[in-house]
């Protein structure tokens, strides 16, 4: 199997585990009673995501995947990301999902890495996206790639900082 493909799974399998988790999640909330808040931008983000990686794992193939320094850098930089993603994700527990869901009664998570800052999961994710781009050399796309998703999860947080004012939910 070739870097391109290896780099690919590395990349998408774990996408997978997180959509089927997120899914089991959301319809726990809904069953009991969580209320998605208006504004929020997943349905862009739900295809930005995976789009990001993409273009930045396509540009890294034409390119040619070569081991070294940036790729062994990169590579650090993604699992870092992943593993403070999963500690967030773990910290929240079924309260985590790709949605926006607010359970009735919600409150601040404020163990794990929410003890230090409102919003691990998507710190985790701009490192995702960062070490893919390093790791796959992605010159032209990967800087435009971070920052449009990082300007989608900002956007997003602001959704979620505005029901955390209710009261209400754990920041993502």
């Amino acid at each position: 199997m070739n870097r391109a493909a290896l780099a690919a799974l590395a990349v998408f399998v774990p996408m997978v585990g997180e959509a089927i988790v997120s899914a089991r999640h959301d319809r726990q909330l809904r069953a009991l009673g969580a209320v998605e808040p208006s504004g929020d931008v997943y349905r862009v983000m739900q295809f930005a995501y995976p789009a990001a990686f993409v273009v930045m794992l396509a540009e890294g193939a034409m390119r040619g995947f070569e081991y070294g320094g940036l790729a062994t850098t990169g590579t650090a930089v993604f699992v870092i990301g992943k593993a403070l993603k999963y500690w967030a994700i773990a910290s929240l527990g079924t309260r985590w999902t790709f949605r926006v869901l607010v359970p009735p009664g919600s409150t601040r998570i404020v163990h794990g890495p929410y003890r230090w800052f409102a919003h691990p999961n998507y710190a985790g994710v701009a490192l995702e996206l960062t070490g893919v781009a390093i790791a796959a050399h992605a010159m032209l796309s990967g800087l435009p790639a971070v920052l449009a998703f990082c300007t989608l999860m900002g956007m997003r947080a602001r959704v979620e900082e505005s029901a955390l004012l209710k009261g209400r939910m754990p920041p993502g």
